[in-house]
């Protein structure tokens, strides 16, 4: 059964930074695109970003030149580095592996906070 994990959320100043990890096991981790998506209360979930299983990668607007997504095979596991952190960026953030014909599978996500 695939299984994704979230950590490294948490509280932390405008201007600051964060990075998210999400461990992978129970999938071929490598075939499927890896993403990040947000959800602020009240708001739907959206896509923040994404990279594939050849490394190429996508961001939302609100979001490029301050975010970089990567990924470790070896390790099994994605990252979002966040940089120039904003208090709109508050919100959960999910881990999500999707691929299409299988199965996908989403994180239980984890709490960003941007305050001062």
């Amino acid at each position: 059964q695939g299984q994704l994990v979230e950590s490294g959320g948490g509280l932390v100043q405008p201007g600051g930074s964060l990075r998210l990890s999400c461990a992978a096991s129970g999938f071929i981790f490598n075939i499927y695109t890896m993403a990040w998506y947000r959800q602020a209360p009240g708001l739907e979930r959206e896509l923040v970003a994404s990279v594939n299983s050849i490394g190429s990668t996508n961001y939302a607007d609100s979001v490029k030149g301050r975010f970089t997504i990567s990924r470790d095979n070896i390790k099994k596991t994605v990252y979002l580095r966040m940089n120039s952190l904003k208090p709109e960026d508050t919100a959960v953030y999910y881990c999500n592996a999707a691929m299409p014909t299988r199965k996908n599978y989403w994180g239980q996500g984890t709490q960003v906070t941007v305050s001062s």
